[in-house]
């Protein structure tokens, strides 16, 4: 294979297979069609890459359809959250659709149906139907009601249509066979009857068209050539097709639909039930709190669109399930802020360290803002007498292994000083208050002095006590303490959540973040990249942490 090419996934060859065929480029036409009943999560994102991912190779038209087909869990919030999502992923979408756009013309191919026997209404109960279907290895049982006149179904449609049967009295069912070894094939349901508000038609319709019976022929209306779904569609296919095939001429161009596997996220769940159940049982804060698998989770993370995408193209499309370690992703998070967030100075566990030698009010150390990119520049950082650096970065005492602060030994503050530990000053209960060292004004950073090319085996990271400014600081950690919570059918997924995925702390940076905005990125040396959340304000910085510098649970498994 040549250097710069990629083979194609399966369904990039289910494609250039088709083009040799029937079809042609001009003809392609993918979708991406979720539903509003929640927000999109880490899945939905390689949903997303691959079909928008499609359009953007095969310069073909991608539609956002809304399967907007259940009123009782759908809002407006949800397809607001959806759009925003896909914009930021980067994509745009060439028609805005919805599944209720088509309602009429749904409902007039179902009186079509009817009218030609192969649709009827079953007045039975839903646990009368789902008793008649049978097993895989069973037959199922005609209902009494399947061979009803045309005109009396026709009349009992109308009555549905209309409001005037009780909600949940009468189902449409397409007649095809009770005996399939495809149980989906079973006279399955293409409508229900639902006295709710609808968030687009309102009260117009008193019925409801079934997802199996509303996706497929929403795709032939927009003409649509592949329909790409999750496995879970593939007994799906046989009832797609038959639908469609019904509605439409010899000469119609036919959608063709082709599935591909879950990728599911270790340490988190993804079914869109769960994640209510996490927010409705105040587990998480939001939808998009930052633990959450969600786009909005993420985003409000510190993840950037270029990771999310890159993650989605390393996973790849698959024929078989399985569960990809979340340090996949969070090693293209790492990948990209590592040549994009500028770095800045943060102390998250303080301690005060005091250089006695040091005469001068204060002074402005030349730093780097971000090694990685030549084009970032410089800043200038106060230095001074006191100043704070991690409480881990310090001990009395210390073997060869420790090339942090000790006493007795030397270590470089970051772009400023060498400094040598000499003494402490404790509390009554021993606790340490103050470090006391002494510094050498021959070696600073960058000055060109023999002194300040001396090697020490330490760098520690420090801000000025004077400059330094107070900020909230949440450390987010994984959700789940298992990789697969929900795989324990005996145990609660709830049982698996982690007490440690949050904690809130208070930190101090270097006064250049006073001007940060929300969503700005930076890696606090030495600790991690951080990103400022949406709740903070200038009074009140409150930064997100995105991930740390190295996989701190490889280390654990």
């Amino acid at each position: 294979m040549s250097e710069g090419k990629k083979s194609l996934n399966f369904i990039e060859q289910i494609i250039e297979e088709d083009l040799k065929g029937s079809y042609t480029k001009q003809e392609l036409k993918f979708r991406f069609p979720p539903e509003p009943n929640g927000y999109l999560h880490i899945g939905h994102a390689s949903s997303i890459c691959l079909n928008f991912g499609l359009g953007e190779r095969y310069n073909a038209p991608v539609n956002l359809r809304f399967d907007d087909t259940n009123p009782i869990k759908e809002e407006q919030e949800y397809v607001d959250a959806i759009k925003e999502d896909v914009v930021w992923l980067g994509f745009k979408w060439d028609k805005e659709c919805y599944a209720s756009d088509y309602f009429q013309q749904l409902y007039d191919w179902a009186v079509a149906l009817i009218k030609s026997g192969n649709a009827y209404v079953d007045s039975q109960t839903s646990a009368e139907i789902a008793e008649q279907k049978g097993t895989p290895t069973i037959d199922g049982k005609e209902s009494p009601y399947r061979d009803r006149s045309i005109q009396e179904n026709l009349e009992l449609f109308d009555k549905m249509k209309n409001g005037e049967t009780p909600e949940g009295a009468h189902v449409l069912r397409a007649k095809i066979d009770m005996t399939s070894s495809n149980m989906i094939m079973r006279d399955p349901v293409m409508y229900r009857s639902l006295h709710k508000k609808h968030h687009r038609t309102g009260d117009a319709w008193k019925i409801y068209p079934m997802y199996d019976w509303a996706h497929g022929e929403s795709d032939f209306i927009e003409s649509i050539s592949h329909s790409f779904c999750t496995l879970e569609f593939l007994p799906h296919r046989e009832l797609y097709n038959w639908f469609i095939g019904k509605v439409s001429d010899n000469e119609d161009f036919i959608p063709k639909q082709r599935e591909f596997a879950r990728r599911n996220l270790s340490h988190t769940v993804v079914s869109k039930r769960k994640l209510l159940q996490l927010v409705e049982n105040k587990v998480v804060n939001s939808w998009d709190d930052p633990r959450m698998p969600t786009i909005s989770g993420f985003r409000r993370r510190g993840y950037t669109p270029t990771s999310i995408r890159k993650f989605a193209d390393t996973i790849g499309i698959a024929k078989r399930e399985n569960i990809i370690d979340v340090s996949l992703l969070e090693f293209c998070i790492r990948e990209d802020l590592n040549k994009i967030a500028p770095r800045v100075m943060g102390v998250l566990d303080p301690v005060k360290l005091v250089i006695t030698n040091y005469e001068e009010e204060e002074e402005w150390l030349e730093t780097e803002n971000n090694p990685e990119d030549e084009n970032a520049g410089t800043r200038e950082i106060p230095f001074s007498k006191e100043l704070y650096i991690e409480r881990e970065d310090f001990k009395e005492e210390a073997n060869r292994k420790f090339f942090r602060l000790s006493l007795g030994k030397e270590v470089r503050l970051k772009s400023a000083y060498i400094i040598k530990g000499e003494s402490v000053v404790k509390d009554d209960a021993g606790n340490i208050l103050e470090i006391h060292c002494t510094y050498d004004p021959k070696s600073k950073s960058g000055s060109g002095t023999e002194e300040s090319l001396r090697k020490v085996k330490g760098t520690l990271h420090w801000v000025s006590i004077a400059h330094a400014i107070k900020g909230e600081i949440r450390l987010y950690d994984r959700l789940f303490t298992v990789a697969a919570p929900d795989a324990d059918k005996e145990k609660d997924f709830i049982e698996f959540i982690n007490p440690d995925s949050l904690q809130v702390i208070t930190g101090y940076v270097e006064p250049s973040l006073k001007e940060a905005s929300v969503a700005d990125k930076f890696q606090f040396q030495r600790i991690g990249y951080f990103c400022i959340d949406k709740e903070s304000t200038k009074e009140n910085l409150i930064f997100n942490r995105t991930v740390t510098l190295r996989d701190s649970w490889e280390k654990l498994s």
